[in-house]
């Protein structure tokens, strides 16, 4: 049974907790908006991505 979250409730325990998630968050936007390195395609991503997944799985299966 999963939990639902109301979107009402804040999962944060103070408004305090909440605005300095919100800043962090916003400067972590602003600051990928800013980079000028060139963006990765998705299907690359997801490539390099499988291939690390792989490798760790490779290695768990040898340790096992």
């Amino acid at each position: 049974m999963s939990k639902t979250i109301s979107p009402i409730i804040s999962e944060f325990d103070t408004d305090e907790q909440a605005a300095h998630h919100d800043g962090w968050f916003k400067a972590q936007v602003a600051a990928s908006i800013e980079d000028d390195q060139p963006c990765l395609p998705h299907d690359q991503v997801m490539a390099e991505l499988e291939a690390i997944i792989s490798e760790a799985e490779q290695q768990q299966r040898k340790s096992a």
